[in-house]
């Protein structure tokens, strides 16, 4: 509760901006990152090994698509994804960077490291034109893809541990932290998925610098595309069936708690019942890369440009929806079993709902629910305990919820709204305990009936500057 609330209300808080940030850095990440930078290096060597520059050339082309992409929308939204998480929820970032300190430290250096090679690789490609200096170039291209393989490496170890932190818990030992039990299941799933869609992607970007002569056998250009067709198949068949079997053990070693809240995580309440239309999605999703895969082992048979789409945005859907469930079924925690997704840890909700959420918090008005000050209270509770994932009245809106509960068109009953925020967990167990006493659960709903008559935006510090009670001003030496 030490954090001024930067908060963006029409977008629930700012949890969407973080969630599309994140989401583009991961798509941009896994397939070209992690999946090309190893396949272009394997071009380059065995074009280096058999003499065909055709083969190199090629793969340069796809490298500077690569280089733009990772070194622009990747990097930035890799920056993003800080400043975003230290707006919104630096409760979490913070504890996060005080678990994983040397994680972090260790990433950063693997990081700039990648940077710098693939600013090597890329721009001294041409230059290495003796087989001396073409065994060194290719030696970076190992160096950059096993960098980007560990700078991911790294980062699953804290998204593992997110959802389930296993010994930490009781050890508080950082390498209980980095080994949690989802670590191995979700970096084998990354792994292949990135191979998968790396694949696809150099597949794809092949029919764009090939130009094939219609009814020329011998073209070299449709030579080309057999042999990168012909391969990839290869490639894609073999990380697809990893795919399923790290994804598989993924979801049986994700806590039962967190499973029960998957067809929220998947398809928002609204679409829960479309839970088997999504089975049935994913099972194309996946019969779509078979397709691929198999239809390029014939060298015969050449895929057209246009079914390469098919697979491409599935896999995109796929791992959007992947990283909005595994977000979402981690809830009520966002490091789970140790700190709620309000920023409340497990070990002082009981503490503040004796003493009150408001006498332990700096950036309020008040320290105490008074009849004069009831609906400021309120509003600050909200912040404080409900606008990390609701707005007021936007995205995910708070008045949109009770309204459906107790009918737009009625009158709401503030006492049942108290027993209902009280035990809100117990039957949307997504939703963490209430963290205040009864004092401020009442406060809260005289909040929100005003908020319902007024339909006031709720604004974040970022607009009306930072609020602090007198008594923490006090405390802190200074003039209220």
């Amino acid at each position: 509760m030490d954090f001024p609330s930067f908060y963006m209300d029409h977008l629930a808080g700012g949890r969407l901006i973080i969630g599309l940030i994140a989401s583009l850095h991961v798509l941009i990440n896994h397939p070209l990152a992690v999946g090309a930078y190893p396949l272009l290096t394997w071009m380059e060597w065995w074009a280096h090994k058999n003499n065909r520059p055709d083969v190199d050339q090629l793969a340069y082309k796809i490298t500077f698509v690569v280089f733009i992409v990772t070194t622009t929308v990747g990097a930035m939204t890799g920056v993003g994804i800080w400043l975003s998480t230290s707006l919104f929820a630096p409760f979490a970032i913070g504890s996060l960077l005080r678990v994983f300190f040397w994680g972090w430290f260790a990433e950063w250096l693997v990081f700039i490291s990648e940077v710098a090679l693939i600013m090597a690789w890329f721009l001294t490609w041409k230059k290495a034109n003796t087989p001396e200096k073409k065994r060194s170039h290719i030696r970076i291209g190992i160096a950059l893809s096993i960098m980007s393989w560990i700078t991911m490496a790294l980062i699953v170890a804290v998204l593992g541990f997110m959802m389930k932190p296993g010994e930490w818990n009781q050890t508080r030992a950082f390498w209980d932290a980095m080994t949690n039990p989802l670590y191995l299941p979700q970096l084998g799933f990354r792994t292949c998925f990135a191979f998968m869609t790396g694949a696809v992607f150099l597949w794809f970007a092949t029919f764009f610098f090939t130009r094939v002569s219609k009814g020329t056998r011998d073209d070299p250009q449709r030579k080309l595309r057999h042999w990168i067709v012909y391969r990839l198949s290869h490639v894609v068949l073999v990380a697809l069936l990893g795919t399923f079997l790290f994804g598989t053990w993924y979801w049986n070693a994700i806590p039962d708690a967190m499973k029960a809240n998957s067809s929220v995580a998947l398809l928002t309440q609204e679409f829960m019942s479309w839970h088997g239309k999504f089975e049935t999605l994913l099972g194309w999703t996946v019969l779509a890369f078979a397709v691929i895969g198999i239809g390029g082992l014939g060298t015969s048979f050449m895929i057209p440009r246009w079914a390469l789409l098919i697979p491409s945005f599935m896999g995109i859907w796929l791992l959007g929806h992947f990283e909005r469930a595994r977000e979402f079924m981690r809830k009520p925690w966002v490091i789970g079993e140790y700190m709620y997704s309000n920023g409340v840890h497990k070990d002082e909700l009981a503490f503040l709902q004796s003493e009150g959420l408001l006498k332990h918090a700096t950036y309020v008005k008040h320290r105490q629910v008074t009849d004069a000050n009831k609906v400021e209270c309120g509003q600050d509770i909200f912040m404080l305990a409900c606008s990390r994932c609701h707005s007021t009245t936007g995205l995910n809106g708070v008045i949109e919820k009770f309204g459906i509960m107790y009918g737009v068109d009625k009158d709401w009953d503030s006492s049942g709204m108290e027993i209902f925020i009280k035990g809100m967990h117990q039957t949307r167990t997504f939703m963490p305990p209430f963290p205040g006493n009864d004092k401020e659960a009442s406060a809260l709903v005289a909040y929100l009936q005003h908020l319902r008559s007024t339909r006031q935006s709720l604004p974040g510090v970022q607009s009306v500057g930072i609020s602090i009670s007198p008594q923490a001003a006090a405390a802190a030496g200074a003039q209220p």
